[in-house]
Order: C-alpha cells, then structure tokens, then sequence
C-alpha cells in the first residue's frame, strides 16, 4: 500500500526485493534465506549483490558496503535521506516487508505498453536532467511511457521505434517492448544521421540542433539493427555516423567506410568518451 508521511523507521520495512522488482531488477538466483542480484549500482556478469530476507538487508560484495533500504535509495538515485524517503513514499507504490518475497523468473519479462504521454514524472525529469538533457529536447522526441511487466506497473522514459515498438530508460534499468526495431525520423533531406540510441539522439539535439533539424535521423537501438538501415545510405548525398567509441562502434563504422565513401564519422566529437552523451553528461 502506499505510505504518506514515511518515516525512517517506516521506511526500513519496505521490502528491497519488491522494491528492487518495480524498478527492473530481479534475482539470479534465491533462497530461502537470501536473494542474489546482478549488482543495480554497478555493470557485471556475475550475481553479487546479495539481499537477506530475514534482515531485509543489502550487501554489495562489488564495493564492500551494505545497509537498509534508505541507503540503497540513496546511492542509486544520488540523494539525500530525505529525498530517498520522498521517492519511496510518493514515485513507488512500496510494500511491509513481511520476509518472503514472490517468484521471480530469470527470463526477461514482456511488457505491454499501458500508457504514453508527455513526460511529468519528476524522478523522470531529474533522470534527464542528470544526462545533460533539457527537458525541452527530451519532451520533442521522447514520451512517459508506463508499462506492465509480471502484472507490476512501471514507467521510464520511451522512444518509439518505426515498427511500434518502444526503447524504454531509467536512472535503474534498460529494458524495450515489443516489437524490437530501429527508430526511423524521416523530413525529406539530403542528409541522414545515424546513432546508436535513445540518449544519443538527445545529446546530438542538445548539442547540435541545426543539424537534426536538416537532416532525416535513424536511431538504431541495437547494433543489429546495422546491416538493415545501410540500403538507406544511397538514399542520400552524405551520412553522419555516431557510433560508440568502444570495439565494436569502431569496427562497424571501419567496415562502413569501405563501402560507403560519402559516410562522415562524428566520433572525433566526442573522442576520449564512450559516446557524445557521455562527453555532454561529464561536462
């Protein structure tokens, strides 16, 4: 149920699995007196975040701390106790802990799009806000998308793709909706930019809006998406690439300007960063 007027006390009962579950973390693996989650304040592969269920308590074997719920809340979102408790009290509907927890399934959940519209939720505005996004930029080409998963509702920041589908993103979790496509912008021009997602798309249209607004724009959501979009490239007189400063961006745009000798690769702006987001969020 939802809690008005949190107090810490209060707080430290909501359970940290249900919670870790609304925002799109699950566990690997669980049982009867604890549950293991691939870490939410860290990238790995292997399971080693660790909650008791008994304790309702948190461990993060990655970077040696642990605590409540509260410091949790605190160190995903970057905020305050007090603001830790806002969020739980009024952005999530929160639960007594009572020392289960529900099964959860390994398998990625499918998610059925319940709603869309402009963006208003304040954790969501905060969220771009800390990309180095206005919420000017966000609102042009993005939605508020809420969406169902496991019969829990959640909502994140949508981009639609050409087929339907929408690329859906949080401060905690990166997830899509079926069906799984590239996003296709098309104004009639000459020339086509081409990146890799949602958070680039905003960063080129932050930093370098006359560009986009001369241009037709293909986010590609996925870098298997490549191989389809390039029967556009004949289509137009020149195409600028931002591909990730990472091993496989740098191959694939390598293996592109073999073929398509009118391609132009941005990377060189953001050079020394994964990606033009990175360089606008750091600086």
């Amino acid at each position: 149920m939802k809690l008005q007027k949190l107090t810490c006390e209060r707080a430290r009962n909501i359970c940290i699995v249900e919670t870790l579950a609304k925002l799109g973390h699950f566990p690997s693996r669980k049982t009867e007196k604890e549950a293991w989650f691939l870490s939410p304040l860290r990238s790995e592969t292997q399971a080693s975040f660790k909650v008791s269920l008994k304790l309702n308590r948190w461990y993060d074997f990655g970077i040696g701390e642990g605590g409540n719920i509260i410091d949790l809340v605190c160190l995903l979102s970057n905020c305050s106790v007090g603001e830790a408790l806002q969020f739980l009290s009024d952005e999530l509907p929160v639960f007594s802990f009572q020392g289960t927890i529900t099964d959860t399934s390994e398998k990625e959940c499918g998610n059925t799009i319940i709603q869309v519209k402009p963006i208003t939720k304040s954790y969501l505005k905060k969220y771009v806000r800390s990309r180095g996004i206005s919420l000017e930029v966000a609102r042009s080409y993005c939605k508020e998308v809420w969406y169902e998963c496991r019969e829990k509702s959640y909502y994140a920041i949508g981009l639609q793709n050409k087929d339907g589908g929408w690329e859906l993103r949080s401060l905690y979790f990166k997830t899509s909706s079926s069906p799984k496509s590239y996003t296709y912008l098309q104004n009639e021009n000459d020339n086509l930019v081409v990146c890799e997602g949602m958070f680039d798309l905003l960063s080129i249209a932050e930093i370098y809006p006359e560009e986009l607004n001369g241009s037709d724009i293909i986010v590609l959501n996925s870098l298997s998406f490549l191989q389809q979009i390039t029967s556009y490239f004949k289509n137009y007189t020149s195409v600028d690439l931002y591909l990730d400063n990472d091993q496989s961006g740098k191959k694939n745009a390598k293996k592109l300007f073999q073929y398509y000798p009118h391609l132009k690769d941005q990377s060189n702006r953001y050079k020394n960063y994964k990606d033009l987001n990175e360089k606008l969020a750091c600086g």
